[in-house]
C-alpha cells in the first residue's frame, strides 16, 4: 500500500472547515470523494491542520493510503477533474509509510489579512477582514511581537477542542502593510482553537487604544480569555506555509 502526500490549496468560503462533518460539507469530505473516484476505492485523508469554517489555505498538505497504481504525477490532474474549482491539488508525492500530515508537521504559518480602507473592495469579500478606520501597522507589529516565544496561550483560545496543554511556541508574529492590505503572519509549533483569530483581535484592540502592547504578556499570564481581544472573522485567515523533514513538502505556492 502506498502513502501519498498532496500539496493543495483551497478557498474555504463554501466549506465548514477541513474536518469531515456529520451534516455540513467540508474540504476533506469533498477531496476524499474525488480521490475515491480516481483510486477506485474508499479514501480517507489526514490533513495538516483543522482549519475552521470559512478559513482558507494557500498551502496545505494532506496524505492518504491507497492500493491504486495510478502514477503519482497524474494524481493532481485526475483529482482536480473530480472536485470543485475552489479546491486545487497542486502536487503529489509518494512518501514514507509512517508519514502523517499532521503528526509529521514541524511548524505552520498562518496569515491573517485585513483590508484597511475607507471603501470596501468586492474582491476581498470573505477573503479579508474589512476595517475602514486607518490602522497603525507599526503599533500593531509591536503588539504582535509580544506573542513571540513559549507561553501558555489559554487567554487567546476558544473552547472547542480538548488539548493536553495550552503551551505553544510562537517563532514569529509580525504585522506588515502592503498598500491597503495588512498582514499578520504567525508561525508556531502548534495552534489552539481560534488562536490566530484571537491574537488578531487582541492586536486590533491595541490599535484601537483599548490596551497597550505591553499589556499582552500579563494577559497571557492570566490565562483569562475575557482580557484579550475578540475573535476576528474567519474569512481573513489563511494557512500559508508548513514545514516537514521531507523538504519536497515545504514552502509556499506563489499565486
Amino acid at each position: 500500500m502506498r502513502n501519498i502526500a498532496l500539496v493543495l490549496m483551497y478557498n474555504g468560503t463554501a466549506y465548514h472547515g477541513w474536518q469531515v462533518q456529520k451534516t455540513e460539507i467540508s474540504v476533506a469530505e469533498t477531496l476524499e470523494r474525488g480521490l475515491s473516484m480516481v483510486c477506485g476505492e474508499k479514501i480517507k485523508c489526514v490533513g495538516c491542520g483543522r482549519t475552521d469554517a470559512g478559513v482558507h489555505a494557500e498551502y496545505y498538505v494532506a496524505n492518504f493510503h491507497t492500493n491504486s497504481r495510478i502514477p503519482v504525477e497524474r494524481i493532481p490532474f485526475a483529482v482536480n477533474t473530480h472536485i470543485p474549482e475552489d479546491i486545487v491539488v497542486r502536487r503529489a508525492f509518494e512518501v514514507a509509510e509512517d508519514f502523517n500530515a499532521i503528526g509529521s508537521c514541524i511548524k505552520k504559518e498562518y496569515t491573517y489579512r485585513i483590508y484597511n480602507s475607507r471603501i470596501k473592495n468586492p474582491f476581498y469579500v470573505h477573503r479579508a477582514y474589512f476595517y475602514p478606520k486607518r490602522l497603525d501597522e507599526t503599533l500593531m507589529d509591536r503588539a504582535a511581537r509580544m506573542f513571540e516565544g513559549t507561553h501558555d496561550f489559554a487567554a487567546v483560545r476558544s473552547v472547542g477542542t480538548n488539548v493536553k496543554s495550552t503551551v505553544r511556541t510562537i517563532y514569529y508574529c509580525r504585522v506588515e502593510r502592503r498598500g491597503e492590505l495588512l498582514e499578520l503572519k504567525v508561525c508556531a509549533n502548534g495552534f489552539l482553537y481560534n488562536m490566530v483569530r484571537a491574537i488578531t483581535g487582541t492586536v486590533l484592540y491595541a490599535a484601537e487604544g483599548k490596551l497597550l502592547p505591553e499589556d499582552i504578556p500579563a494577559i497571557l499570564d492570566s490565562g483569562n480569555r475575557t482580557l484579550a481581544g475578540p475573535t476576528a472573522p474567519p474569512g481573513g485567515l489563511y494557512l500559508t506555509r508548513v514545514w516537514y523533514e521531507d523538504e519536497r513538502l515545504n514552502g509556499t505556492d506563489e499565486i
